[in-house]
């Protein structure tokens, strides 16, 4: 096991680059997802940089059961990720860490739902992202937030080296399936 976090971020990096490029594997919605959702909920969903899973399916799905959706908007590596309110077909500016994010201006929204990439994670639910701890500090400012991890099976890993302040996930979702804690 590898518990030096920058060295399985490389790793995990580099094993789900080679899965996205020799996949065309695609994330769907499980029906124990679409069953968490409620009308007027909001999901917060994104759009994959790289070889990161797509959420698409899931947040059409959140769509079709008359949620509605935000994207995270990212300034800069130290300041707190926000939520801003998007409709699918919106354009979307540039951002950080190429990004693709509502402009700044959209309104900002509290979301129930947070799905959130991720370079790797255990069967206790716990995530590594890319370090910045944007994730971590949204969910800890929207603790009551389903968090929903999106990856591709091949980022499992025996187990995470686990922070104080890293918040693990409610749920992760794979093309394979759907790992749940039992109270989610």
């Amino acid at each position: 096991m590898i518990l030096d976090k920058p060295a399985l971020r490389a790793r995990l990096r580099a094993d789900r680059d080679q899965f996205a490029a020799e996949s065309s594997s695609a994330i769907t919605a499980p029906e124990a997802f679409v069953a968490h959702l409620k009308p007027g909920m909001v999901v917060a969903t994104y759009h994959p940089v790289g070889s990161e899973a797509d959420p698409a399916q899931l947040a059409a799905a959140a769509a079709e059961r008359g949620c509605r959706l935000a994207l995270p908007h990212v300034v800069d590596r130290a300041a707190p990720i926000r939520f801003l309110a998007w409709e699918p077909g919106t354009p979307l500016a540039a951002g950080p860490f190429n990004l693709r994010q509502p402009e700044a201006g959209s309104p900002e929204v509290a979301p129930d739902v947070i799905l959130t990439p991720l370079l790797g994670f255990d069967r206790r639910l716990n995530r590594l992202g890319q370090g910045a701890g944007h994730y971590d500090r949204a969910f800890a400012r929207y603790e009551r937030a389903w968090r929903v991890g999106i990856a591709w099976s091949v980022q499992e890993v025996p187990a995470i080296p686990a922070d104080i302040w890293d918040v693990p996930l409610h749920a992760i979702i794979t093309e394979e399936a759907m790992l749940c804690h039992e109270e989610a």
